[in-house]
């Protein structure tokens, strides 16, 4: 075998992403089933179980656009340098933006007033994929550099609010801070995924599949050598408590509870910290999941080769489900189909404990599957549907 592997995907990418796929499933059936109100990770309020159970999932929005950059080198380099990668990034963006406000939104809320915009992350995705289209025009060096720049630099600014930049405030809060931005008339964007630092994770990781296409550099050490250094950068910045996240750690009485600070880094918008936290670990994975070993891993792999279709569904399983259960119990219903445990009308005593939670995960997982290896089935018979390819 040559040292290029541009004609084939790579399983290993499938196997991660399929992963954090199930994870971030845990974490919004949670969204919907859990009986706490409060932020899991308030370690005034939270316990352990909570905690990591809502940490866990902090992995699957920087490897999904990490992810999503490395695709698209990927995607280039098989079809050669005259593929439209440009225009392929802008229009998977822009789907991707009419999709957030339409067929997602309506999954968060089953509401036909879709005038409150939520910009999450598949919002995210959108707009570094439309950066991304420009990005790519520059040297591969000039690419990674300005990803990079955008990811170590970002904390230098977060003492700046939208207050403080008049006109440009509602850009800001796009941009940094995820403000709610009205609109006026009922019109609401809450940008709670600010595309700084997004861009730059999706511009690193675009460069990053020039480095896995080559057979000679992916190997398991060197991932491992990589996904390393990241968390060891991210160790010894976070104890020196100096820079990369907008809130230090701090000592407590029990010391898993101090651990539990230590790890518990700023998400919206992700920190520096955040972003080694989680991508360090992510290698590391990658790594696992090269060569033979990949067989092991089937499951992950139907998930993650589907990655916008299991995206959706299971946000309206998940919801759908949730309705099903609040009817045969005799629960909330109206509360529950207007967006689950954020409703103010909900009531206090809603919810399961987290074996019920993790219950249903395991379900919605189970039920997913056979739809994706359909969907698979589908796309094998139909290569002339061409619009297939961007689910």
């Amino acid at each position: 075998m040559g040292s290029n592997s541009s004609s084939r995907r790579l399983a290993s990418i499938d196997i991660l992403r399929g992963l954090v796929m199930v994870l971030m499933t845990l974490d919004h059936t949670r969204d919907f089933f859990s009986d706490s109100r409060f932020s899991p990770t308030d370690l005034d309020k939270t316990s352990v179980a909570l905690f990591l159970t809502r940490w866990i999932t902090h992995f699957c929005a920087p490897v999904f656009v990490f992810l999503a950059g490395t695709s698209a080198y990927l995607w280039h380099s098989r079809r050669g340098a005259d593929a439209p990668l440009s225009r392929f990034l802008l229009e998977r963006g822009l789907l991707l933006l009419v999709l957030t406000c339409t067929v997602e939104a309506w999954s968060w809320n089953f509401c036909a007033d879709l005038r409150h915009i939520d910009g999450g992350v598949l919002w995210a995705i959108a707009w570094s994929m439309i950066a991304l289209a420009g990005l790519v025009k520059l040297p591969l060096a000039w690419c990674v550099a300005f990803g990079a720049a955008m990811i170590v630099g970002h904390n230098v600014f977060d003492t700046i609010k939208p207050a403080d930049l008049g006109g440009f405030g509602p850009l800001w809060a796009v941009l940094h801070t995820g403000d709610d931005v009205p609109f006026g008339d009922g019109w609401l964007l809450n940008p709670y995924y600010p595309l700084i630092p997004w861009i730059g994770v999706m511009a690193v990781g675009f460069g990053f599949g020039n480095l896995l296409i080559n057979n000679l550099w992916r190997t398991r050490r060197r991932l491992f050598t990589l996904g390393l250094s990241l968390l060891g950068l991210f160790l010894v910045l976070r104890f020196s408590n100096v820079y990369g996240d907008p809130k230090p750690w701090q000592s407590y009485p029990d010391p898993v509870f101090s651990v539990l600070s230590f790890i518990n880094c700023h998400k919206y918008p992700p920190s520096l910290l955040y972003l080694l936290m989680t991508l360090g670990p992510a290698l590391l994975i990658l790594g696992l999941a090269e060569g033979k070993s990949a067989k092991r891993f089937g499951v992950l792999q139907v998930f993650g080769r589907n990655p916008l279709l299991f995206y959706l569904l299971h946000l309206y399983l998940i919801h759908g489900l949730a309705v099903l259960v609040a009817v045969v119990t005799d629960g909330p219903v109206s509360a529950i189909i207007g967006g689950g445990i954020w409703v103010s009308e909900l009531p206090q005593d809603y919810g399961y404990s987290l074996p019920v939670v993790y219950g249903i995960w395991g379900l919605v997982v189970l039920t997913l599957y056979p739809v994706c290896r359909s969907f698979e089935a589908l796309k094998a018979s139909k290569p002339d549907w061409r619009w297939l390819k961007y689910l």
